[in-house]
């Protein structure tokens, strides 16, 4: 058994927009800090001989959503707040294998809602998606308390089933679609949003860095 349990405030928002904003090429640095998540995410999809969960105990956001799907299952604390979506940096396409990882969980249909819609999401939609396997109350997401639900699950009988399933499923997975077909998709629109004429994505990471008010840009912008 593998826990992810990332950050107590927030458990991961995706690339490091502040490192980003400092570096001397934005677009390098973008490019730079999405690869580097992907090849995490990657190797938690890959990782076979064991159940990976992420235990979401901050608000995560953008790819850091994403990310957690990488994972066998998704155990989220009851006071969080989702944000699945990259749209309002700038319409960001997103990677973090969004397209593998969630029409797998939530369908093609919601996938492509979620992903559009730009609203935060609780606890209870995020069940009905299939987003969040378990949700966690604030005993539940104590440290001693997640070991003990690890150990349950790991010495569950049908845990060593669950692995051969699992690599089943991943070898078929890649023989119909390769996850470096998906990254290459993925990273083709990010490297528009990088590198293209389109700015947005820079103007909306330099606004939310900089604290400018949505509403004063417009303005602005007239």
């Amino acid at each position: 058994m593998l826990l992810l349990t990332g950050g107590r405030d927030y458990w991961s928002n995706g690339v490091h927009l502040a490192e980003i904003e400092a570096a001397d090429s934005a677009a390098d640095e973008s490019w730079r800090n999405i690869t580097a998540i992907d090849d995490l995410a990657r190797a938690i999809i890959e990782t076979t001989d064991r159940l990976v969960v992420s235990v979401v105990r901050g608000n995560p956001g953008a790819g850091g959503v994403f990310l957690s799907l990488a994972a066998d299952e998704v155990w989220a604390s009851d006071r969080i707040v989702l944000n699945p979506h990259y749209k309002n940096m700038g319409n960001l396409y997103g990677s973090e294998y969004w397209t593998y990882l969630l029409p797998r969980r939530a369908g093609a249909a919601n996938a492509a809602m979620i992903t559009q819609c730009r609203l935060p999401m609780g606890m209870v939609e995020a069940g009905r998606l299939g987003i969040v396997d378990r949700v966690l109350t604030a005993r539940g997401a104590a440290t001693d308390d997640l070991v003990k639900l690890a150990a349950a699950l790991a010495s569950d009988p049908d845990y060593a089933a669950r692995l051969v399933d699992k690599r089943r499923r991943r070898a078929a997975d890649e023989a119909e679609k390769p996850l470096e077909a998906y990254r290459n998709e993925e990273l083709s629109r990010m490297r528009l949003n990088f590198y293209g004429f389109d700015p947005s994505y820079h103007v909306a990471r330099y606004n939310f860095i900089h604290k400018v008010p949505e509403v004063a840009y417009a303005a602005d912008h007239r």
